[in-house]
């Protein structure tokens, strides 16, 4: 991992202890971060994800990258703390117990896929990320996804239901993106 990456889920877990302090980010320790590590002002993607115990704890991200890096990773983490539907807002005590991985993305790629077998001959499980449209309706799942749902058939009911669609969306013949994205974990 190069050298400025493993800052990043220090910075969301700083704006998140900041939050729950009810704190914007401080200009100057803003400042000083892109000082050292210009790299933070590009516009890039990324994905905030919180555990605790092991457990999805909140997840929020963005697919496109519309912001400068650090701002992204401020927001993201904020959203996934506070903001997650599936959850409630963070409580001091889970902040304590939390792990922290923030998952930075390469822009999107339409897959043209003819039919099922050609997309399960495409997509690579573990390695890409999906975005599924259809209809006005979106959904992604992370790389990292697979994981939990390792089969084909699984991932794309998940997803599909995700957008809001029906479990065999594929019938439908959704668009498909996919991107890649790099784990930094507070461990790293």
């Amino acid at each position: 991992m190069q050298g400025w990456k493993h800052i990043l889920p220090r910075i969301a877990r700083r704006s998140i202890e900041l939050a729950l302090q009810g704190q914007p980010f401080p200009p100057g320790e803003y400042e000083e971060l892109l000082s050292r590590h210009p790299e933070l002002a590009e516009e890039r993607a990324t994905f905030v994800t919180l555990t605790l115990n092991g457990s999805l704890r909140g997840c929020i991200g963005s697919i496109l990258p519309r912001r400068a890096l650090i701002n992204d990773v401020i927001n993201n983490a904020r959203a996934a703390a506070f903001h997650d539907p599936r959850f409630t807002p963070l409580s001091p005590e889970e902040f304590a117990a939390i792990d922290i991985e923030v998952s930075l993305l390469t822009m999107p790629q339409p897959l043209p896929w003819d039919d099922i077998d050609d997309l399960r001959r495409k997509i690579r499980p573990g390695i890409d990320g999906v975005v599924l449209r259809f209809d006005g309706r979106q959904a992604t799942f992370l790389p990292s996804v697979w994981e939990q749902l390792p089969d084909f058939e699984r991932f794309f009911q998940h997803l599909c239901q995700k957008a809001g669609l029906p479990a065999d969306c594929l019938r439908l013949h959704p668009d498909i993106h996919v991107y890649q994205a790099e784990k930094i974990t507070e461990k790293a």
